[in-house]
């Protein structure tokens, strides 16, 4: 069972996540929550699961394989478009979501011990009209808006196995993107 204020905090680290990893050095990104997977146009998505002995939440990024989406990750990644292969410009988005849930993994630690998460899988996005079957306890949806950039959506779902309560403060946010740290 999930309580209102765990669902909040899957909520608000997956957002600061969101924000971390897909907008470009020197822009913002603006996450908002969609009410319906009906509103949610692209036609792929990369899914990833963050897991730990008390849930499971996959995270899927939908995105459309066209030049604006393309030019979008290869200005994020650094990449010259022109250069960009099909397997590169997927790769791009993988790493993305990795990146992404690498971070959400790094602050759900703060909370959860023994967590680990999965490599990217990309699927046709008609995937999603199963959520149902998954018996999750929480799914949100959300639109991510960055400036010179396509609308991204992504789906949070989260399947409990025990009673799961947790509060996330402003404290509790980094504000950076996980750098390698050396030893």
């Amino acid at each position: 069972m999930l309580t209102q204020s765990a669902k909040d905090g899957f909520d608000t680290l997956l957002t600061q996540s969101l924000k971390s990893s897909l907008a470009p050095s020197g822009t913002q990104a603006c996450v908002s929550v969609v009410p319906d997977r009906a509103d949610i146009p692209e036609k792929k998505m990369v899914v990833l699961t963050v897991s730990s002995y008390l849930f499971r939440l996959m995270v899927m990024f939908y995105f459309t394989p066209d030049a604006v989406t393309r030019a979008h990750f290869a200005r994020l990644n650094n990449i010259d478009e022109a250069e960009m292969s099909e397997q590169s410009f997927m790769d791009a988005i993988a790493e993305s979501g990795n990146l992404c849930c690498g971070i959400l993994n790094r602050d759900l630690g703060n909370f959860f011990p023994h967590i680990g998460m999965s490599t990217p899988n990309v699927i046709d996005s008609n995937c999603a009209a199963y959520l149902q079957t998954l018996n999750c306890q929480h799914i949100r949806h959300f639109a991510v808006d960055i400036e010179q950039s396509p609308r991204f959506h992504v789906t949070l779902c989260v399947s409990a196995y025990a009673d799961i309560d947790f509060t996330v403060s402003a404290d509790e946010l980094g504000s950076d993107t996980g750098e390698l740290e050396l030893f």
